[in-house]
Order: structure tokens, then C-alpha cells, then sequence
């Protein structure tokens, strides 16, 4: 099949093509996301696949800054490649990705700080706690990874090449898929060995986009020499909001379902304060 370019005249089946890699992406990275809690419950025990539970969403919020920039950035740099632009598209490109690693590298040491209390107020019980900090603070690790596994979601169909960026996160998936049946099936890693499987599926997509991009290839995006301005950088907030307030959503729902139950165990355990 002849590649698909965002110049194109874009009619039904076209549409289709460009935009089906992208879809199964996000379906994919969906599916592969509870493969942790799966093995953890199977293999680990109910306490620690609650920890894991209770504390993914805090977790996950402070991923979703990598939708944000991601679904605010592809605007601008969309819109100054249709210009003609392509210079300042790949400096704005590279600003983007740099603020994401280096957000990413801000909201890891932050999330790492006040992890312990996060999982106090989202009431984690005495044996659920160990579990969710050791969880927590291997997956922080990599928080800018996946921030920038998010950006570069949204900036492969960009860059036109959508089918490559499906294909890494499938790579990716399996990763974690094969490496939480090794740490936690086989070396009984529990929470640990799921939280590392993660971690290095985080890593996959997205060092190998960062390699990709930085070198010479038949991308129309690539990483260099950054354009700063807080102006656009302002843009690309007020533009990727929707994006991260869709995706917290999700989290939010999950600490507030959480918190109710978790009450009702309290009260399941002691009627007597009910």
C-alpha cells in the first residue's frame, strides 16, 4: 500500500487506514495495562493485588500529563507542518518531548515523596501498605518514560507513521506480558517482579521512539535543537486539557469507588464503629 501523507485528500477507506493503527493502539496499551493485576492476583495473593489496585490510580494521573502534551503538542506542530513550516514544527516537537521527560523526572520525585501518605489517605490497611509503597516506587521510577510513551503516541500519526507506533506498543505489551510470567509466574517476584515488568515495558516505548526520531529516517519529524516559548507551551496545555481531564477521569472514579470500599470493609470488620 502507498503511504498515507496528512496532505492527502483523505476519503473513507483512506481514513480508515491512517487512523486504525492508532485505535488499536489505544485498545492495546487498555488491555495490557491489567496484566499486572492479573498476575498478582493469580499468582501473589488478594492483599497485594488490592495494594496494587488502591495505588495505580495515583499513579496513573500523573501519567496522563503525557496525553495532555501529547494531544496539545500534535496540534501546534500539525499546524506549522501544513504551513510549511518544518523547522519550527521539529524544534516545538523537540520542546515538547524534552518538557515531558523533564515533567516526568519533576512528578517522579514528587510522587515518590508523598506515595506513603497517598496510600495512608486512600486507606490502605496495615498489610495492604507495604505493598502499595514497594509497587509505587519501582513504577515512579519510570514515570517519565511513560509520559513520553504517551506523547509519542499521539505524535507517530504526526510524523505519519501510525503503523510503526502501534507496532512498538504492541512490542512493549508483550514485554510486560512475557516478563510479569517470568518475574511474578516463575521467579515469585509478587508486587516487585510486576512493577519491574512495567517499568521495562515503559522503557521499550519509549526509548525506542526517542532513538528513532533522533536519527535520520523517512520521518517527517525529528529531534534537535528546541524552540522555547512559554506562549506555545501555554497553547499546548490549553489544548491537551480535555484529553487530561478525559483520562483522569478514569483514576478519579477508581479513588472514589476505593474509598467506599474500603469504608465498607471497616465496617464489614468492625460493626461495632458503624
Amino acid at each position: 500500500m502507498t503511504r498515507i501523507q496528512l496532505s492527502d485528500h483523505f476519503d473513507f477507506k483512506k481514513l480508515l487506514r491512517f487512523v486504525a493503527p492508532p485505535i488499536f493502539m489505544m485498545v492495546f496499551t487498555s488491555i495490557y495495562g491489567v496484566v499486572d493485576g492479573f498476575f498478582v492476583s493469580n499468582f501473589t495473593g488478594k492483599t497485594p493485588f488490592a495494594a496494587v489496585n488502591l495505588i495505580m490510580p495515583f499513579i496513573m494521573v500523573l501519567g496522563s500529563i503525557g496525553f495532555m502534551l501529547g494531544a496539545g503538542g500534535t496540534a501546534i506542530v500539525s499546524k506549522l507542518l501544513g504551513e510549511g513550516n518544518k523547522d519550527d514544527a521539529n524544534k516545538f516537537f523537540s520542546l515538547f518531548i524534552y518538557v515531558t521527560f523533564v515533567s516526568g523526572v519533576i512528578f517522579a520525585a514528587v510522587g515518590e515523596i508523598i506515595l506513603p501518605y497517598v496510600a495512608k489517605w486512600f486507606k490502605a490497611t496495615e498489610e495492604m501498605l507495604p505493598y502499595c509503597i514497594l509497587y509505587g516506587r519501582i513504577i515512579l521510577i519510570t514515570t517519565p518514560c511513560f509520559m513520553l510513551q504517551n506523547v509519542f503516541q499521539a505524535f507517530f500519526a504526526t510524523a505519519e507513521k501510525p503503523t510503526l507506533g502501534f507496532i512498538i506498543t504492541v512490542i512493549a505489551g508483550c514485554a510486560n506480558i512475557v516478563l510479569d510470567g517470568i518475574l511474578v509466574g516463575v521467579l515469585k517476584m509478587g508486587v516487585a517482579g510486576a512493577a519491574v515488568a512495567t517499568c521495562i515495558s515503559q522503557l521499550v516505548g519509549a526509548v525506542v521512539p526517542l532513538i528513532y526520531f533522533f536519527c535520520r529516517n523517512s520521518s517527517t519529524l525529528r529531534l534537535g535543537r528546541p524552540k522555547f516559548s512559554f506562549k506555545v507551551l501555554g497553547k499546548v496545555c490549553s489544548n491537551g486539557l480535555s484529553e487530561f481531564v478525559s483520562n483522569i477521569s478514569t483514576s478519579v472514579v477508581s479513588i472514589i469507588f476505593n474509598f467506599q470500599l474500603m469504608r465498607l470493609i471497616e465496617k464489614t470488620a468492625f460493626p461495632h464503629t458503624a
